[in-house]
C-alpha cells in the first residue's frame, strides 16, 4: 500500500473513531436521561411526547432523537414531517442491547463505564507526567455503575449455570451443608455475590470492598434482589486476619490487576480460604504474550488500562504498576510469590475472562 494511501486509511479510521465515540455518549445521554426505556415501554413518540414522559427539556429531546436516527439507533416513522411531530422508534432488536440489563447481548453500561474511565482525564494526563496514579474515587459513579452494568447479566446467569459447576468440588460444597462461606473481594457492586447466593440457596456471602460507594450499591443491590439475609458486604481490608481461615470459596472477579499490591491481595485471599478453601480468580482473557494483532480483545484491554487500571494500580507505592494487561504468567508469579504452588487455567469459556484456580 502507498504512502498516500497508508495516510487516507488512517484519516478514515480517526473519522470512524469520531463517530463512534458521538455516539456512545450519545447513548451515555439516552440511558442517564431515560429516553431508551421510555421508548421501549412505552412506545413511538415525538420529542415533546418523549420530553414530558421523561422530565427533560423538549428542544435538547428533538436533537438527541434527530442524531440517534442518523445514526441508525432509533427509527423515524416519517421523516418529511415537520421537527416536532416526526415520530420515533427504538427497534426491539436495539431494546436488548440498551435496556434490557439481565440480557446477556445488553451492552448499556458501556457507555456509563467508559464515561467514568474518562472522568478525571487531565489527572490521568498528569499522572503520566508525574509516574504517579489516580485514585479510584476520582472516576466516579458512573465507573462502577458502568462495570455493575457489564457485568450483572453474565454473573447472573452464568455463574451457578455454566461457571462453578465446572469446578465440581466446589459446586458440591456449596449445595452441602453445613452452609458454605464465600468471600468475595473486590466485590464491587456486588453482582458477583449476589449472583453466587441466588445459584446456591444455602450459602452466606461476603463481600469485601475498600470503596465505601461501592458497598453501598451493593447493600441496595442485595436489598431489590431479595436475599439480603444471606449476603453482607463491607469496608474492609480482606487481609484482616481475624479472617482467616473462614471461607470455603474465596473468588476475586476483574480485580487483581488493579491493585497495587496483587501480591498482598493474593496472599490475603490465601488467608481467607485456609487450608481446605478453594481460591478462585477471575480476570481479563487477554493473550498469553504481547502481539499488536493476534488478540480479539487486547485492544479493549489496554484502552481500560491507560485510561483507568493503571493509574487506579499506581496510586498507592509501591506498586506493582501492572494494568488491565495481566497475562497468565505473571498472574502464576504473583501467586508463587504469595505463598501458592501454582496457578491452573480452568476450562471455562468465556469471551471476556479467564478462570484461574489457585493451588496452595
Amino acid at each position: 500500500m502507498s504512502s498516500a494511501r497508508q495516510t487516507e486509511a488512517f484519516v478514515e479510521k480517526m473519522l470512524e473513531s469520531t463517530r463512534g465515540v458521538f455516539e456512545l455518549f450519545s447513548m451515555y445521554l439516552g440511558l442517564r436521561l431515560g429516553y431508551y426505556r421510555s421508548l421501549s415501554e412505552s412506545g413511538p413518540a415525538n420529542s415533546r411526547e418523549l420530553a414530558e414522559r421523561t422530565g427533560t427539556c423538549e428542544r435538547y429531546t428533538r436533537e438527541w432523537l434527530e442524531q440517534q436516527a442518523v445514526c441508525g439507533i432509533v427509527e423515524v416513522d416519517d421523516e418529511t414531517l415537520d421537527a416536532k411531530s416526526r415520530r420515533y422508534v427504538l427497534p426491539e432488536s436495539h431494546q436488548e442491547v440498551l435496556v434490557d440489563d439481565e440480557s446477556l447481548n445488553y451492552l448499556g453500561g458501556l457507555p456509563i463505564i467508559l464515561a467514568g474511565a474518562l472522568r478525571p482525564l487531565h489527572a490521568v494526563v498528569q499522572a503520566y507526567r508525574t509516574g504517579e496514579g489516580v485514585a479510584y474515587g476520582a472516576y466516579g459513579v458512573d465507573l462502577v455503575e458502568g462495570q455493575a452494568g457489564m457485568n450483572k447479566a453474565m454473573f447472573l446467569k452464568e455463574m451457578g449455570s455454566s461457571w462453578l459447576p465446572n469446578i465440581p468440588a466446589v459446586h458440591h460444597r456449596l449445595l452441602s451443608d453445613p452452609p458454605a462461606r464465600v468471600a468475595d473481594v473486590g466485590t464491587g457492586a456486588g453482582w458477583s455475590g449476589i449472583a453466587i447466593a441466588r445459584s446456591y440457596p444455602k450459602v452466606l456471602v461476603d463481600g469485601f470492598d475498600l470503596d465505601q460507594p461501592s458497598v453501598e450499591m451493593a447493600r441496595r443491590n442485595a436489598r431489590a434482589s431479595g436475599i439480603d439475609d444471606r449476603l453482607k458486604f463491607h469496608v474492609r481490608d480482606a487481609a484482616d486476619l481475624q479472617l482467616a481461615g473462614q471461607y470455603d470459596l474465596v473468588v476475586a472477579f476483574e480485580c487483581i490487576h488493579d491493585m497495587s499490591d496483587p501480591v498482598g491481595g493474593l496472599r490475603a485471599m490465601k488467608h481467607l480460604a485456609g487450608t481446605t478453601g478453594t481460591v478462585l480468580v477471575v480476570d481479563e482473557r487477554v493473550g498469553e504474550r504481547f502481539s499488536a494483532s493476534r488478540n480479539d480483545v487486547d485492544w479493549m484491554m489496554y484502552g481500560w488500562s491507560i485510561l483507568h487500571c493503571l493509574p487506579v494500580g499506581m496510586a498507592d507505592k509501591p506498586s506493582a504498576q501492572t494494568g488491565t494487561v495481566m497475562r497468565p504468567a505473571t498472574l502464576r508469579a504473583y501467586a508463587q510469590q504469595s505463598g501458592f504452588r501454582d496457578i491452573e487455567v480452568l476450562p471455562i469459556e468465556n469471551y471476556f475472562f479467564r478462570f484461574y484456580r489457585l493451588t496452595p
